[in-house]
């Protein structure tokens, strides 16, 4: 596979799961998400299988399996694996992403949480982690995928601890960070819209709504949102009213009836037949392990969902 440096990076929306301090995902490769991007929250990323070359900010270079790097809000990146025509690489990539209001609880929580704070820092230019670190930190990331609830978030607290504690098993891989408050005009966009989902979510979404809004016609917008985002309009819209239903079936005696409609659908069927296909189950099923386990069971996150 030829290797290819896009000077403008894609604007990438990330977005968590209700009960989630921050996402975990696998993915193949090629994959729509894999590709020269940014986003406004910090990336983990390993690469388990293959080799070929990275780009993360200014910076060119190869990689190999067991690669670890730690990427800051808004530092473009990518991995181009050399791979035939044709291959694919099942679960080449595990990664966590999470905010920087994320990021800054946990720096702050306490002084020992101080050199975290310093390795979040370093994370604005790209960091790679060699050594034990990145052994451990390998084990750790891996650890996450099939752990929940509080189990989940010590684990992670582990792993930031551990890519913090010693800076000679890592290197800065960017020459410069990015300037605070760059953005490219895509992005400004694509904000626009997400936005305007999560405040209207409830209620009926056009995408000809969007479009105007984003000043752009319809059928352009609609390759636009796609491309930002990975998802078609109307399967973003429906994950994130699933994600709301989510909120309030783990939280509330609401009917499930009540919560279809309170989260924007505008009948049972459909709104259970989504909700099948994002969580993997019923509703009734979800409140149902959500009350068993005391927290409820992780739902498929936007970028888990294939369109």
């Amino acid at each position: 596979m030829g290797f290819e440096r896009r000077i403008v990076p894609d604007f990438e929306v990330i977005v968590c799961a209700p009960e989630e301090s921050f996402r975990w995902n696998v993915h193949e490769y090629p994959h729509h998400l894999a590709k020269w991007h940014y986003h406004p929250e910090y990336e983990l990323h390993l690469i388990q299988h293959s080799a070929g070359e990275m780009m993360i900010g200014d910076y060119v270079g190869g990689f190999e399996a067991g690669s670890l790097v730690l990427t800051g809000p808004g530092v473009p990146h990518n991995w181009v694996s050399r791979i035939q025509p044709g291959e694919r690489v099942v679960n080449r990539d595990m990664l966590i992403q999470f905010s920087q209001k994320f990021a800054d609880k946990v720096a702050g929580l306490c002084p020992e949480f101080d050199a975290v704070g310093d390795l979040f820092e370093d994370a604005a230019r790209g960091i790679e982690f060699s050594g034990a670190t990145a052994d451990t930190g390998r084990r750790l990331l891996r650890s996450i995928g099939s752990a929940h609830g509080a189990e989940r978030l010590l684990l992670f607290l582990e792993l930031m601890t551990i890519l913090a504690r010693n800076p000679h098993e890592r290197r800065i891989l960017s020459r410069a960070a990015p300037a605070p408050g760059q953005q490219v005009r895509s992005s400004e966009k694509i904000e626009t819209a997400i936005n305007f989902i999560l405040e209207h979510s409830a209620q009926p979404i056009r995408l000809t709504q969007l479009s105007a809004l984003c000043g752009m016609e319809a059928t352009a917008f609609s390759r636009f949102f796609k491309k930002q985002t990975g998802h078609t309009f109307a399967r973003y819209v429906n994950c994130m009213r699933v994600h709301a239903a989510c909120n309030l079936l783990a939280s509330s005696d609401m009917p499930v009836t009540d919560i279809c409609f309170e989260v924007g659908f505008n009948n049972i069927a459909n709104f259970n037949r989504q909700f099948v296909k994002i969580c993997g189950r019923s509703p009734s099923a979800y409140r149902r392990d959500a009350r068993r386990i005391g927290q409820a069971p992780r739902p498929e996150t936007l970028a888990e969902v294939r369109v």
